[in-house]
C-alpha cells in the first residue's frame, strides 16, 4: 500500500510540528525534503501555494495546513493524549502564536527587512506572548496542564526560533519556566527523531 507523501522542509516550524504529530502517531510517510529554490512540480500541482508542509494521502486527499496534518495524524492514533486539552484554549494560544507572535518573530529574526523599528522593539512585541506562556508554565508543567497537548507541540518550534535569535539573552531572561519547557522539547527523543536529515527530493 502506498504511503502518505509528506512534503517538508527540515527547519520550517510549521513542518516541524506536522512531523512531530505524524511521528507521535507512528504514521509512516514518504518524506520529500523540499529545496525552497527548486520546488518539485508535483508539490506545486497538488498545492499551488507551494509552501510546506503538505500531506497527500493515498486516496489523493491533500492536507495543506500544518494544523490539519496534526489533527489528522492524532485522529488516527493519540496514545499520548495530545487531543485531550480544551479545544477552545488550544485554539486561542495557537491563534496568538501563529498571528501576532509569528509576525513579531519574523521581524525580530530579520530586522534589516523591517527597518521601521529596532530589533529590540520587535523582541519586546514577541515578549508579550512569552510572558503569557511563562505565566502558564508557572502553574503547571505544560501549557494547559500537567501533560503535553497539541498546543505545546504546535507552539514549541516557534519558541525555539525566537530563543535562537539571541540564545544568551533568552537563557538569562525572565522566562525560567519557558526555558525549561523549551529544553525539554529540544532534548526529547521525538524531536531528535523528526530533525533527522533527509536528502533533498528530486523528482
Amino acid at each position: 500500500m502506498a504511503l502518505p507523501i509528506l512534503y517538508s522542509y527540515r527547519r520550517c516550524p510549521y513542518a516541524m510540528r506536522a512531523r512531530m504529530a505524524l511521528w507521535a502517531a507512528q504514521i509512516s510517510v514518504e518524506v520529500r525534503e523540499v529545496s525552497l529554490r527548486d520546488k518539485p512540480a508535483h508539490l506545486l500541482q497538488i498545492s499551488p501555494k507551494g509552501t510546506v508542509p503538505v500531506l497527500q494521502l493515498p486516496d489523493g486527499k491533500v492536507l495543506e495546513q500544518s494544523l490539519d496534518i496534526m489533527q489528522w495524524a492524532l485522529a488516527q492514533s493519540d496514545a499520548q493524549g495530545w487531543l485531550n486539552a480544551d479545544p477552545q484554549a488550544v485554539n486561542h494560544l495557537i491563534h496568538s502564536n501563529d498571528g501576532a507572535f509569528k509576525k513579531a518573530l519574523d521581524r525580530y529574526k530579520y530586522p534589516e527587512r523591517y527597518p521601521e523599528h529596532s530589533q529590540q522593539f520587535y523582541r519586546e512585541q514577541g515578549e508579550q506572548f512569552l510572558q503569557t506562556l511563562e505565566t502558564a508554565l508557572q502553574q503547571h508543567a505544560y501549557l494547559l496542564g500537567g501533560s503535553a497537548s497539541l498546543v505545546d507541540v504546535a507552539i514549541f518550534p516557534f519558541i525555539r526560533q525566537f530563543a535562537a535569535v539571541d540564545a544568551d539573552w533568552f537563557a538569562t531572561g525572565p522566562y525560567p519556566q519557558l526555558s525549561a519547557w523549551l529544553a525539554g522539547w529540544l532534548e526529547s527523543p521525538l524531536f531528535v527523531e523528526v530533525m533527522q536529515k533527509f536528502p533533498a527530493f528530486k523528482a
